[in-house]
């Protein structure tokens, strides 16, 4: 274990903004995480764990404490009938896990290709696209608890998975440390899709899954379209396209319930709004498009402010146009605002704001 000093944070990350991190340490096994904190602990320094930097944006001002990244890897394979064990570290790509699924003839998760990030940030909150969830295959989450500085490990059952939400992301946030992650898959199937416009793309681009040979075959062509389909909105990572230069999706989509879907159709109503308010069923509530709200209150594609700017291809991902933290937080919260007062309804960030505090409006 090794513990650096100013590190740029801001390379780190999809956002490419930040500071730098005071101390720096990258841990490629437990047990380096487990000195890490003993070491932070006895020096009453904060500690922040970081894993693929897809979810977070640093203040510009950094981080006064620890930054700790986990890189832990290796990825086993155990048969189970039908079925496949894969067990990941949680420093492994995920889109190269996925990828390596796929080539094994193991389904579940394809539809999950392109998303960036790293497997132990999966779980934590409940990683989703294009009807697919982590918590549909995920079997063991192995974690390391900050408190004791034991190893504990959770059923899928424990992990209280929900839409984008998890124990990780909710009760327990910061209490543990994701170190490993196993997958139950299926072997040589043809995938169930549970999306209706990845299904009308693979109709219009002439795919007919039931006529593909189960496992790589058919999962390759469902990998496929959803990286075509995250490339237009320039939600695959790429150096030369600046609308990937974000953490994807800034909002969460707002579940309501029938009493505030209906408020929200008087409200869009009462303002002139043309056509139906878009809304999904979520068990007994319903699940709204934040782009829908984002869009209809007056933030469209390609929308400027001061260093920041949203996307010309997604009206969620709000990108750095040359600023810093301050700027993308400062749209964010101007977004958050407008639709609240609008719309009546809070639209709940994805991703993490380290040391927001620092951050003014």
């Amino acid at each position: 274990m090794e513990i650096e000093e100013d590190i740029a944070l801001a390379p780190l990350t999809t956002m490419k903004v930040g500071g730098t991190a005071r101390f720096f340490c990258g841990c490629a096994s437990e047990e380096e995480i487990g000195e890490a904190l003993e070491w932070a602990g006895g020096r009453g320094v904060r500690v922040h764990v970081l894993g693929g930097g897809s979810n977070t944006i640093f203040a510009d001002a950094g981080f006064d404490g620890l930054v700790l990244k986990v890189g832990i890897g290796g990825v086993e394979r155990q048969q189970m009938g039908e079925e496949t064990l894969v067990t990941a570290g949680a420093g492994e790509d995920w889109d190269a896990l996925v990828l390596s699924c796929i080539e094994s003839d193991l389904s579940g998760i394809e539809c999950l290709s392109g998303i960036p990030g790293s497997v132990g940030a999966s779980p934590i909150q409940n990683v989703g696209a294009y009807g697919q969830e982590v918590r549909q295959t995920v079997a063991l989450v192995r974690a390391f608890d900050r408190r004791t500085l034991l190893q504990v490990e959770f059923t899928r059952e424990e992990c209280d998975f929900a839409y984008r939400q998890s124990r990780f992301k909710g009760r327990d946030r910061d209490h543990f440390i994701i170190t490993q992650v196993q997958f139950r898959l299926p072997r040589q199937v043809i995938p169930e899709l549970r999306y209706a416009e990845l299904q009308r793309n693979l109709d219009e681009a002439g795919v007919d899954l039931s006529r593909l040979e189960p496992g790589r075959p058919a999962s390759s062509a469902i990998r496929d379209l959803v990286l075509g389909l995250r490339r237009r909105k320039s939600m695959v990572l790429d150096p030369t396209d600046p609308n990937s230069r974000s953490v994807g999706s800034f909002f969460l989509n707002p579940v309501l319930s029938p009493a505030e879907v209906e408020q929200l159709r008087d409200r869009w109503r009462q303002a002139g709004g043309e056509g139906e308010v878009p809304s999904y069923p979520e068990r007994d509530r319903a699940r709204v498009p934040a782009a829908w709200l984002v869009e209809r209150a007056g933030f469209h594609k390609g929308f400027r402010r001061g260093g920041a700017g949203i996307s010309v291809n997604h009206a969620l991902a709000i990108i750095s146009c040359g600023g810093g933290a301050k700027d993308v937080i400062s749209l964010g919260r101007k977004i958050e605002e407008t639709v609240e007062r609008k719309f009546g309804v809070r639209l709940e960030r994805e991703p993490v704001v380290v040391g927001e505090e620092r951050i003014g409006r």
